[in-house]
């Protein structure tokens, strides 16, 4: 066996391991309604989104509809406006900017966690657009339909349940993002953070995968399998009307 120093006495093996990046510690889900769960992800859908004028000029109004959620909830979203009200909007957007297009395990792109920069990506978008037409709606954005802004208001204003599975499906993109940005100390941590007390408790084996994709990153080699999470492929409402 080679072994990475010798010397005249007792051969001694020195094993050099990258130690394994510890998830930030796990949120307990909260009993939320359906009406405050609709309400907190089009809060955080809208707070995510990049901050220009009207961003900021919204703001105000956004602080009243944090009345009535519960603390755990309120209390980061209002830390978050409060902090970009001070910041002010050159400031804040030079910290979006350098967050989210400038760092790989920051990216508002959910499938990209999963897919990376492989083909499997254009499938996982495909699959996207498929479970917004099958709960009737049409993806009409200049974004890419895996963005989370727009993941989080198809779960706030859409009362199918693929909604809920469709973000369900992609929790390890959530996790990984709220890990790199609790790992910066970024104001949008607390966003996410929001986003995770808001969606179902997990169990080991899948907070297991979520340290995976922490540590590996996205895939960046196509191997020849295609992913698609845990969700099943969607036929819009009008295919499913025609064929019954």
């Amino acid at each position: 066996m080679r072994t990475p120093f010798t010397s005249s006495g007792p051969v001694t093996t020195v094993t050099r391991v990258t130690p394994r990046t510890a998830l930030p510690p796990e949120l307990p889900a909260l009993r939320l309604s359906e009406e405050n769960r609709a309400r907190t992800h089009m809060l955080v859908s809208l707070l995510l989104d990049y901050p220009d004028a009207a961003w900021f000029r919204r703001l105000h109004a956004l602080r009243d509809h944090l009345v009535g959620l519960p603390p755990e909830i309120r209390s980061p979203l209002i830390q978050f406006i409060e902090r970009a009200e001070r910041e002010g909007e050159t400031s804040w957007q030079r910290l979006y900017v350098t967050t989210f297009d400038l760092k790989r395990k920051c990216s508002l792109y959910i499938s990209y966690y999963s897919t990376g920069d492989t083909r499997r990506r254009g499938t996982a978008l495909v699959t996207f657009l498929e479970a917004y037409r099958a709960a009737g709606w049409e993806f009409d954005a200049a974004d890419l339909p895996d963005y989370l802004p727009a993941v989080l208001e198809f779960s706030a204003r859409s009362s199918s349940p693929i909604a809920g599975a469709l973000i369900a499906s992609h929790r390890e993109g959530v996790e990984v993002l709220r890990a790199a940005l609790e790992g910066l100390d970024s104001p949008w941590a607390l966003l996410i953070r929001v986003v995770t007390l808001s969606l179902p408790p997990i169990d080991a084996r899948t907070r297991e995968r979520f340290l995976d994709l922490v540590n590996e990153g996205p895939p960046t080699e196509t191997v020849g399998l295609s992913f698609l999470g845990n969700l099943p492929t969607f036929a819009p409402v009008t295919q499913r009307g025609a064929a019954s």
